[in-house]
């Protein structure tokens, strides 16, 4: 094995000259292979690197060339001291390499080498090698003695010559060690207690060689037999310290502190060493490193702990420390060790084959406590390594806690400003709320990881007992009811209530997406089915909490519900199971969507009937009518049309259960319906549009925000959270502050109130009036202070005056958030009601009732457009329009017979258009715009094998100018919210009606009433005559005719672009033009038409007279590719190379920025100032046009030669750079000199 050091030191100082390597040159020439891998070995890729090492020592072994080797040996012992950082340990490893493999090289002769080629004192970079220590003692001594020298250079190479020594050490034999390196490392292994470094060499040393370092030798060398004692705890204690703090950057544990954990328990001494170094001084710091080392080493001991001293440790200061870090640490900007930790747990479970290990771990981290609520997350990633039993055991630990929760066994702690906030101390209930109010998302998490390997009865098993302890409580134990053999110690309050109500739902929502448990080939075919919420033996896992809860219902005489059910209640409950157990025996004959469908609602409303039964009994009742229905024979119906079908009264019940704020229901509600979607009538599709409709919002927030107002707390609460969801985690808790923050709430309050109300300002005045506080026109003086008596009534009046103005501010703001609250729950529902929309769109996409969709998706989308623009809405909106544009407009699958309702769709789509022309928004037309192609598809219809000219349904003429007129609109409107997009895309669709719009869009090439429109015609034009179908519906005559037209429009557009090219939108519709223009020469001589190209060749070479055409880009390419057809090549520019003459006219007459023309600028009539005879000869007449300054102030400081008057100088330096400037002044200077 080859150890490698990396030594850096000071500057090279007298570098010897090398000698030159004999016979190199000779062997590069002969094989250039064997020089490539040199050049490999010093690459930065560390996978090049060991590849190049890999491939030399198979070249070498192949090769029995001895000067090969030699040349190795050389250019290796260079590449030590490589300039490159990444270079050194390729060489360093490829040397260790060559000497273990090749051992006719010695290791006396490389190491010769290195310190003749290399000064090791004052070299700057180095990397030794060494090899063969048992081979070549002598050599490993001075190797060993030279890093000992090396070491004293700590600021330059900091540890790693120690490290190397420790490496030697890990490497070498026990007789070269007792012979050879104990007489040398005497010094550094008797001064152990110094620093880490040689403390580690000490450790590695008594690890390594037991039975030379025995106790009597350690005595002779430390002065104790054992290095765990009291009289070595400080400075162990400095020294880890020092450790500490030299790895801050790095955040790993020292070697050194684990090595000195493994022997403090080889010593038997661990007890001792955690106490009194750990815990009394490493925790006596400050937070940061030596807490830090201490958190790493708790860590890293998990798995060399016996269980009692697991228990010990994770029961103790340091844990409790960590605690401390782990809720301070919440805070943004801090370091945070807690993911460091669970991975250290996680490794330690994953490694771990005994459950009571695991158990113990688990346990203590579930023990830690802030004021009762631990501090590992609910949701901890690490219980999947846990071993079945081990699983089990805590799970019912869990259980346990929750029963009887025992704070005296955790490790509770509170911090500074928790203590400073509760002076009253804490109280036992509020700790028991925080533990419980943990317990039961970790009990749900374990079953909804799908890392955790749980079987169905564990899954049962926790369900179960949130269930019970959701909706029941215990009166009498009984066998069959496991959950009433433990009663709770401290009755469960409202608020714990509420937390397990709303995590049993979230644990049934995940229940209902569980795939199959287990390991066999059975369960994994299934699980490739996406089998999910079923047990092994097909039943529902809420099925079996139905029957759990009916087995608790009926024994009152050992579980008691909460909430009782009353008569009416219980016969529901009854009809319920009765209809699916019926289902259920349906289904075994043959499973249908209905039934399936069925099955889970009543399912769904069952379990629901404990959370608010009150508001599901009707739904029941109508469930069940909607099912005795379904079930009837069509021949025995007798439905009159006052009687709802069966599935909109599902329809009704589903958008009834979509109020409620529940995931679960949501999903539930999306299969159900997607399961009876084939049996949906027109009238139950309204229904379900009516609650989109934007004219219907208040009407319809009312209902909701009743429904939900009238239901429990638990809804209210999941409603302020997260508008849908009432089986989310617990979330954690909040700041310490929040005293500070209800303060700071109240003082919002009163600010948000804006100006100072006038009834309350003349109120305060009648106030200070009444009192005499306020000084009045009558009275004489205001000198009259009040006396104490006064003062006090008037603080006493003041004060409840601004209390009642208070409570009036509260009110409003409370009414406020009660809307803001209502229309957030409305817009909620709205989005959930859009799955439905979605669902029927996908499954029922070729339906007639599509149809009736259309306008109300539009008139929600052209609503959100213009309404505000919180997230919310934009989620509403994009949903919306996605589902229009996608699921709808651009579907495969789409209506393709429409019966007797042509002549309803054709009125359809004239309505759309007429409004699309109508609308300010641009993008809100485009939706409309879209519909009406939709509409255009649908009475087509779909034939396969149609001609070209068939429009089924479509009445060619009638839509044919409703889009005529929409063109004309477009082209004649200034502000039209049409685009030449929209156009484009029908020419581009419906051929047929593009051949009746393109004289149209012809005409319009030079009558537009603005470029813009001009432009988008000509590409409309162009669009429409490249399509093939257009062409071949228009062959003969009619074709030619169009191009003919074309041909004349194109060039009398021309004519007018001529004179104002400059302008962009003109250059646009230059472009375009040349592009038609383009097209029609070429296909008029292809297909060698009849057609005149005479006027357009005429505009084409008076345009080029006037604007030239000759630079390059878009619009002259596309012009002499037209030119070329007219057998009119570009002519080519010779390169004429300029003289500097030719350059220096060019540069002359630059025109200054800045500066009015002298045309422009105002001659000076008035006569000069005369000056004195002193400044004379430096003073300039005023130029022509300049403003004489004799009226301004004079600058003191006189002009020197060649300086520029101060306009000049700040115009020039606005324009001129740093660098100009610097020249400027350089030849200023040379100039004066």
């Amino acid at each position: 094995m080859a150890t490698t050091m990396h030594l850096d030191m000071g500057e090279i100082e007298n570098e010897p000259v090398r000698p030159k390597i004999k016979d190199a040159k000779g062997i590069l020439q002969q094989n250039r292979e064997f020089l490539d891998f040199f050049w490999d070995i010093a690459k930065p890729e560390q996978d090049i690197r060991l590849k190049a090492i890999e491939n030399l020592i198979q070249y070498l072994k192949k090769s029995e060339k001895s000067d090969e080797l030699k040349y190795t040996l050389k250019r290796l012992v260079d590449g030590l001291a490589h300039t490159r950082e990444a270079a050194r340990p390729g060489f360093s490893l490829a040397l260790g390499q060559v000497l273990s493999v090749f051992e006719e090289v010695s290791l006396r002769t490389a190491f010769d080498q290195i310190k003749e080629k290399h000064n090791l004192v004052t070299v700057k970079k180095v990397s030794i090698s060494v090899s063969n220590f048992q081979c070549e003692p002598q050599v490993v001594l001075e190797c060993v003695q030279l890093l000992q020298s090396l070491s004293l250079h700590r600021e330059h190479l900091r540890d790693l010559p120690r490290k190397t020594m420790v490496d030697i050490l890990s490497e070498t034999s026990e007789e070269v060690f007792e012979e050879v390196l104990l007489g040398a490392l005497q010094t550094d292994l008797s001064s152990a207690f110094s620093t880490p470094e040689q403390l580690q060499l000490l450790l590695v040393a008594m690890q390594k060689f037991p039975q030379v370092l025995k106790p009597k030798k350690l005595k002779k060398l430390l002065g104790t037999s054992t290095i765990i004692t009291m009289d070595n705890i400080p400075k162990l204690t400095e020294v880890l310290k020092m450790a500490a703090r030299s790895v801050k950057k790095d955040r790993l544990l020292p070697a050194v502190a684990l090595d000195l954990l493994q022997i403090s328990l080889k010593e038997d001494n661990f007890e001792l060493f955690w106490r009194e170094t750990i815990i009394k001084g490493m925790l006596k710091d400050q937070p940061g490193p030596t807490h830090y080392l201490s958190y790493r080493l708790l860590g890293s001991a998990l798995p060399l702990l016996t269980l009692v001293q697991l228990k010990q440790v994770l029961n103790g200061e340091v844990m409790r420390a960590y605690g401390e870090h782990v809720v301070s640490a919440q805070l943004p900007d801090r370091f945070k060790f807690a993911p460091e930790m669970e991975t250290y747990v996680g490794d330690f479970l994953q490694g771990c084959d005994e459950p009571e290990k695991q158990l113990a771990v688990v346990v203590a981290f579930s023990l830690l406590t802030n004021q009762g609520y631990p501090v590992v997350p609910s949701f901890w990633r690490v219980v999947q390594h846990l071993r079945p039993t081990a699983l089990q055991s805590y799970v019912d630990w869990l259980k346990d806690m929750f029963l009887n929760p025992q704070l005296e066994s955790c490790l509770d702690f509170s911090t500074r400003r928790q203590k400073e906030n509760q002076e009253g101390g804490v109280q036992r209930e509020n700790c028991i709320f925080r533990l419980r109010k943990w317990i039961i998302p970790r009990l749900t998490s374990i079953v909804e990881n799908n890392q955790v390997k749980r079987e169905e009865d564990l899954v049962m098993d926790v369900a179960r007992f949130v269930f019970f302890h959701a909706f029941f409580n215990a009166k009498k134990a009984t066998p069959d009811i496991p959950e009433t053999e433990a009663t709770l110690s401290v009755p469960l309050d409202e608020k714990t209530r509420v937390v397990v109500i709303n995590s049993f739902f979230g644990l049934l929502q995940h229940m209902n997406h569980l795939p199959l448990l287990g390991d066999s080939p059975e369960v994994a075919a299934r699980n490739q089915r996406h089998v999910q919420g079923v047990t092994g033996d097909g039943s529902m896992w809420i099925y079996c909490l139905v029957q759990y809860a009916d087995s608790l219902l009926n024994q009152p005489k050992y579980a008691q519900s909460t909430q009782p059910f009353s008569p009416e209640q219980r016969r529901t409950w009854d009809s319920m199971l009765a209809s699916v157990r019926t289902l259920m025996k349906k289904s075994k004959k043959g499973q249908t969507p209905e039934t399936s469908a069925f099955q889970q609602l009543f399912l769904l409303v069952g379990i629901h009937l404990f959370k608010a039964p009150e508001d599901l009994v009707d739904l029941m009742q109508d469930l069940q009518n909607c099912m005795e229905k379904a079930q009837e024979k069509k021949s025995k119906k007798k439905a009159t049309e006052e009687e709802p079908h069966w599935a909109e009264v599902v329809v009704d019940i589903l958008l009834s259960l979509l109020s409620q704020p529940s995931r679960h229901i949501r999903h539930v509600c999306r299969t159900v319906f997607s399961n009876i979607c084939p049996h949906v009538t027109a009238r139950a599709l309204t229904a379900i549009l009516d609650v989109l409709d934007p004219d219907k919002d208040e009407e319809d927030s009312a209902v909701v925000v009743t429904d939900d107002q009238d239901s429990d707390k638990i809804k209210k609460k999941d409603i302020k959270k997260k508008g849908e969801e009432d089986e989310g985690e617990i979330e954690e808790e909040q700041s310490d502050a929040s005293d500070d923050d209800s303060e700071e709430g109240e003082d919002e309050a009163m600010e948000e109130g804006g100006e100072v109300d006038q009834n309350f300002r003349i109120e305060l005045m009648k106030v200070l009036q009444n009192q005499g506080a306020l000084a009045t026109e009558q009275d004489g003086s205001d000198d009259d202070e009040l006396d104490d008596e006064a003062m006090m009534k008037l603080d006493g009046s003041i004060a409840a005056l601004f209390l009642e103005q208070k409570k009036k501010m509260q009110a409003k703001k409370d009414e406020k958030d009660k809307l803001k609250k209502e229309k957030t729950l409305v817009r909620d529902f709205k989005i959930k009601v859009l799955d439905l929309v979605e669902v029927f769109l996908a499954r029922q996409g070729s339906s007639p009732l599509v149809l009736g969709m259309v306008e109300p998706l539009l008139s929600v989308i052209e609503s959100g457009m213009s309404s505000e623009s919180d997230q919310q809405e934009q989620d509403f909106l994009r949903k919306a329009a996605d589902i229009f544009k996608n699921q709808l407009c651009r579907a495969k699958q789409y209506c393709k017979t429409v019966g007797d309702r042509q002549g309803e769709l054709h009125d359809l789509l004239e309505k759309l258009m007429t409004k699309a022309q109508k609308l300010s928004d641009s993008s809100v037309s485009l939706y409309f715009f879209s519909a009406s192609l939709y509409l255009v598809k649908v009475l087509r219809g779909g034939v396969p094998g149609a001609s070209l000219r068939f429009m089924g349904n479509v009445d060619v003429e009638r839509v044919s100018d409703i889009f005529k007129g929409a063109l004309r609109s477009f082209m004649t409107r200034r502000k039209s919210p049409l685009s030449g997009l929209m156009f484009i895309d029908l020419f581009t669709r419906f051929p047929v009606l593009c051949v009746n719009l393109l004289e149209t869009a012809v005409e319009h090439i030079t009558i537009g009433i603005r470029e813009h429109q001009q432009s988008q015609a000509t590409a409309m034009v162009l669009r429409g005559l490249q399509s093939r179908e257009v062409q071949q519906l228009l062959a003969g005559d009619p074709w030619a005719g169009l191009l003919q037209k074309a041909v004349g429009q194109v060039a009398a557009s021309l004519e007018t672009v001529v004179e104002t090219a400059k302008n962009k939108v003109v250059q646009e519709k230059l472009v375009k033009a040349l592009e038609l223009g383009l097209f029609l020469v070429k296909n008029v001589n292809q297909q060698k038409l009849s057609v005149t190209l005479e006027p357009l060749k005429k505009v084409l070479q008076s345009m080029r007279e006037v604007l030239g055409f000759k630079k390059t880009g878009q619009m002259e390419d596309t012009y002499w590719a037209v030119m070329k057809h007219f057998g009119v090549i570009k002519p080519k520019r010779d390169k004429i190379r300029k003289t500097k003459e030719d350059k220096a006219e060019l540069t002359a007459p630059k025109k200054k920025k800045g500066f009015l023309p002298e045309t422009k600028k105002r001659k000076n009539r008035k006569k000069q100032l005369p000056v004195s005879e002193k400044g004379a000869a430096d003073a300039n007449t005023v130029p022509l046009g300049k403003p004489e300054e004799g009226k301004k102030k004079r600058n003191k400081n006189k002009k020197q030669p060649g300086e520029e008057t101060p306009g000049q100088g700040l115009a020039k330096k606005a324009k001129m750079t740093q660098s100009a400037i610097k020249q400027k002044k350089k030849k200023q200077q040379g100039g004066r000199e």
